[in-house]
């Protein structure tokens, strides 16, 4: 079954919520981690790689924080998923023969699958379903974890 991974997730959980919360103002990195459980360190790496990626803008000043780059119909979760697992892209050395022949072709075709219905799901969609499910600027500070 394919599935994103923790890293991915979070990366994906914390655009959605700077895009649920930053209206007219950014989100601050220690509110953030807090909402999602998690030491400010932890959630760093990932949103300096999501600003790098032009998904978010980082806002210095004591009012800083970030904010979406771009409209949140404009970015998908493939994306978002794609800078996320770029930091951990080392290469994994060489690979056994029935591996890179047959295993890894095979998975690639799937993963590719994965990554085109991925790409169809937009920040903006996520963000109407959490407002359909009650997840408010004012609801999904007190519910909104991974």
């Amino acid at each position: 079954m394919a599935r994103l991974s923790e890293k991915s997730l979070l990366a994906v959980a914390a655009v959605v919520d700077v895009a649920i919360h930053s209206r007219g103002t950014p989100v601050a990195a220690k509110a953030l981690a807090e909402r999602h459980n998690l030491p400010p360190r932890h959630l760093e790496p990932v949103l300096q790689a999501l600003v790098h990626a032009g998904i978010l803008k980082g806002v210095r000043g004591p009012r800083g924080g970030y904010e979406l780059a771009r409209e949140r119909r404009r970015i998908s979760v493939a994306e978002i998923s794609q800078v996320a697992e770029s930091s951990d892209d080392d290469g994994k050395g060489k690979k056994p023969p029935v591996v890179a022949n047959v295993i890894a072709p095979a998975l690639a075709k799937a993963e590719r699958a994965f990554e085109v219905a991925l790409s169809e799901i937009t920040i903006d969609a996520l963000c109407r379903e959490a407002e359909r499910v009650g997840m408010s600027e004012s609801t999904a500070s007190a519910d909104f974890n991974i």
